[in-house]
C-alpha cells in the first residue's frame, strides 16, 4: 500500500516538471535557472498563466494590471488590519485573503496575486505601529513590496534578489499546497477559496513553514568550527537538520544553487558560516544515513537570501506565498479548464459492524 500518495498521478499539467533524480525543475519548458535569470515575478506569472488567462504570455500587460490591482486592494486595509490583532503574519494573510470574494477567475487571479504583497507589508507595519505605505503603480512587484514594507525605495540589488526568489519558488509540481488548491478548485469553489486552501497547506512546518528555522540553526551554531559537533549532536538526538533533504530530490535541489548565486551580490554576513555548515551537514548526513541521499534544499538558501534582503524571519512563509501564488492560480485555472472532481478512495481498516 502506498502512503502519502507517493508515485500516484493525480493530475496532468503543462505548468512544471520536477525530476528528483536528475535534480531538474522545468517551468513551462524553461529550466528554473533560465527562468530566474531572464524573468521577473510578473514575467513568470504570465508564462504560467499562458493559455489559461487573457493576460497569460504578456508580462508587460500583466505587470500593469497587477500594479493597478495593488492600489485597489490597498483600499481594503483600514477595515482589515484591525481584525488581524494577535495573528501571526501568515494567519493575518489568510484572514485578509479570505475577505476577497470569489468571482471571475481571470479577475480574481490578478487580484489575489497583487493582494499578497500589499497585505503582508501592511500587516508587518501594523504590528510595528506604523501606517501602511500606498502601492506605487510605477514599480515592479518585488520592488514595490520592499518599499511598502520599509517605507523607503528598494535597493535595486535587493529587489532583483527578491524577484529571483519569487520566480524560483513560483511553481513546483503537485506539492502539498498546490494539490490542496487543485482539490478545492475541482469542486468549482472559486479561485480565491482555492488559493486560501493552498496558503493553509503552505503554513505547515513540513512545507512552507520551514525556512525560518534555518537561521535559528545558524544562530545556534555560531561559528565555523562549531558546525561539525553541533550537527553531530543533532543527528545523534534524532533531530532533523533544517535546509537538508527533500521528499522528491535525491540530489541537490536546483533551486538552492539559483538562490545561492542570487545571494552573492548582497554580501550577506552569514554566507561564510552557511557554506561551512552546508559542507559539514552534507558530510555528516552521508555518514549518518549512507543509503539515503540528503542534499541541500531550497529552504537553506531561501533563509539566507530573504534575511539579506532585510526581511524578518516571521515573514518568510508569507513571502513564499507571494511567489507560489503564481503557481497556485495557474493550477486552479488549469484544473477548472481540464480537470474533474478530485475524489480519491481510502482503505477502511477499522472494525466492521457485527
Amino acid at each position: 500500500m502506498t502512503t502519502g500518495l507517493d508515485g500516484i498521478i493525480a493530475a496532468e499539467t503543462v505548468l512544471s516538471h520536477v525530476d528528483g533524480t536528475a535534480g531538474r525543475l522545468v517551468l513551462r519548458g524553461l529550466p528554473v535557472e533560465h527562468a530566474a535569470e531572464g524573468l521577473d515575478f510578473e514575467g513568470v506569472t504570465a508564462l504560467l498563466w499562458q493559455d489559461f488567462h487573457p493576460l497569460g504570455g504578456n508580462g508587460r500587460r500583466l505587470a500593469a494590471a497587477m500594479a493597478r490591482a495593488r492600489v485597489g486592494v490597498a483600499r481594503r486595509l483600514p477595515l482589515l488590519l484591525p481584525a488581524t490583532a494577535g495573528l501571526s503574519a501568515v494567519e493575518a494573510l489568510r484572514l485578509m485573503l479570505s475577505s476577497l470574494a470569489d468571482g471571475s477567475a481571470a479577475d480574481d487571479a490578478v487580484t489575489v496575486a497583487a493582494a499578497v504583497p500589499v497585505f503582508v507589508a501592511a500587516h508587518a507595519r501594523h504590528l510595528a505601529g506604523l501606517d501602511p505605505v500606498e502601492p506605487d503603480e510605477h514599480l515592479g512587484h518585488a520592488a514595490d513590496f520592499i518599499r511598502m514594507l520599509t517605507g523607503s525605495a528598494a535597493d535595486p540589488a535587493k529587489a532583483r534578489a527578491l524577484d529571483t526568489y519569487l520566480v524560483t519558488v513560483s511553481d513546483h509540481g503537485l506539492n502539498a499546497s498546490t494539490f490542496a488548491a487543485r482539490i478545492v478548485a475541482s469542486t468549482r469553489a472559486g479561485l480565491i477559496s482555492s488559493v486560501v486552501a493552498g496558503l493553509c497547506a503552505l503554513k505547515g512546518p513540513l512545507h512552507g513553514g520551514a525556512p525560518g528555522p534555518v537561521l535559528d540553526m545558524l544562530d545556534a551554531i555560531g561559528t565555523d568550527g562549531a558546525a561539525p559537533a553541533w550537527i553531530g549532536a543533532e543527528l545523534a538526538a534524532g533531530r532533523r537538520l533544517m535546509g537538508f533533504g527533500h521528499r522528491i530530490y535525491r540530489v541537490r535541489d536546483p533551486r538552492a544553487e539559483v538562490l545561492k548565486r542570487a545571494l552573492a551580490p548582497l554580501s550577506s554576513p552569514r554566507i561564510r558560516l552557511a557554506e561551512k555548515v552546508e559542507q559539514a551537514a552534507i558530510a555528516a548526513l552521508s555518514h549518518h544515513r549512507p543509503g539515503r541521499p540528503l542534499a541541500t534544499n531550497v529552504e537553506f538558501y531561501t533563509a539566507l537570501l530573504l534575511d539579506a534582503v532585510g526581511l524578518d524571519r516571521s515573514l518568510f512563509t508569507p513571502v513564499f506565498a507571494m511567489g507560489r501564488v503564481a503557481g497556485w492560480t495557474a493550477h486552479v485555472m488549469e484544473q477548472e479548464a481540464t480537470g474533474r472532481l478530485i475524489r480519491p478512495a481510502s482503505r477502511y481498516i477499522g472494525p466492521l459492524a457485527a
